[in-house]
């Protein structure tokens, strides 16, 4: 975590050295994707500058009750009780502050929410999703925007990516990435039989510009009519977008907007973001010896939670939590499975990196 900590320390200081660079600041929108990382930092490092000064300031402390000084030895040893206090109550907070690893304080997320198996009950159920996280997201004033969908004869979601942007969005929505299971009777079950179907979401780090270099002959872009459920055309123009990277293969469309520009602005943020995320993995896959966390692992393949409907019930498997208020959270008061995931990995962290000595 110390390690982790001094990284960010360097990069915020290096944005602070940038927001003053003369090239910088005559590049408007550069200067806003550095200030806007820059901003992202600073609570944190901040807060990390104050707890490696108290550091000091307790280390020197300790070396005046070893002098000879008696005065010395006396204030020393009045000043110590406090610098410690303040020094456990920053560690506390830089741990509740790191939850959920480097990325921790992105203000700015991509979240795709993809029906599984199940038909058209899985698209709808892709749908229900999409409505908890958006009420979710209302009550915490975050901004969602809807990059791309999919949708389906009934008015599910084959598929929908959305934007997220507000303080804390990636570090409370980061644990929602996994599969999501419903067992619920279908309106189109004419016997009443419970089925089950499922849907995954993935929800990523959206990096800033001036992290992950795209340059426009790193990938093809294809223009093309946007279209919605059954070919029905939804414009004649060629305004949709699909946007495809050659070194990875990675594929990402955008038919949303009728303004072209627009679709293409859209989708160059999702392939940025699904860049960083592949980028990201590598890196951790890379490092064997890290510790393998059982919230947060990102496999989108993992049965994560269940929703079941004749019970009223919601149960997370990864940490045990079975709560009996579905409708009360499918309507999007999210908190108590959030609070209860974040709660869980705080104590991970703290039986991990409790010491600051």
């Amino acid at each position: 975590m110390r390690k982790l900590l001094d990284e960010k320390l360097a990069r915020f200081e290096e944005l602070e050295r940038q927001m003053n660079d003369p090239e910088i600041l005559a590049d408007s929108n550069r200067l806003a994707a550095v200030a806007r990382e820059h901003g992202s930092l600073a609570k944190l490092c901040v807060k990390y500058r104050r707890f490696k000064k108290l550091n000091e300031e307790i280390e020197e402390a300790k070396n005046l009750l070893e002098g000879d000084d008696p005065e010395m030895r006396e204030l020393a040893e009045a000043e110590l009780p406090d610098l410690r206090e303040e020094r456990e109550q920053h560690w506390n907070e830089l741990l509740d502050m790191t939850i959920g690893g480097e990325d921790a304080n992105r203000s700015r997320c991509i979240m795709e929410i993809h029906a599984g198996t199940g038909g058209e009950e899985a698209a709808l159920f892709a749908r229900d999703l999409f409505e908890m996280y958006r009420h979710y997201c209302e009550s915490k004033r975050w901004k969602v925007e809807i990059m791309s969908m999919s949708a389906s004869e009934m008015g599910g979601f084959k598929e929908i990516t959305l934007g997220v942007d507000g303080e804390g969005c990636y570090r409370e929505l980061q644990f929602e990435s996994g599969g999501h299971r419903v067992q619920r009777v279908p309106e189109t079950e004419a016997k009443g039989r419970i089925h089950t179907s499922a849907a995954t979401v993935a929800v990523m780090a959206e990096p800033e510009d001036v992290e992950i270099e795209l340059k426009e002959s790193d990938y093809r872009i294809d223009r093309f009519c946007a279209s919605g459920p059954g070919g029905q055309h939804v414009n004649k123009t060629a305004s949709a977008i699909r946007l495809t990277h050659y070194e990875t293969g990675l594929v990402v469309s955008c038919q949303d907007e009728k303004s072209q520009i627009k679709n293409l602005a859209k989708a160059l943020r999702v392939l940025k973001t699904r860049l960083y995320e592949l980028k990201r993995s590598q890196e951790q896959a890379k490092r064997s010896q890290e510790r393998m966390s059982k919230l947060g692992s990102g496999d989108r393949s993992e049965r994560i939670r269940t929703y079941n409907f004749p019970e009223n019930r919601v149960t997370d498997h990864r940490i045990g939590l079975t709560l009996y208020k579905l409708d009360v959270i499918l309507a999007g008061d999210l908190s108590p499975v959030v609070d209860a995931l974040l709660d869980y990995e705080r104590q991970e962290l703290r039986s991990s990196f409790g010491t600051i000595e």
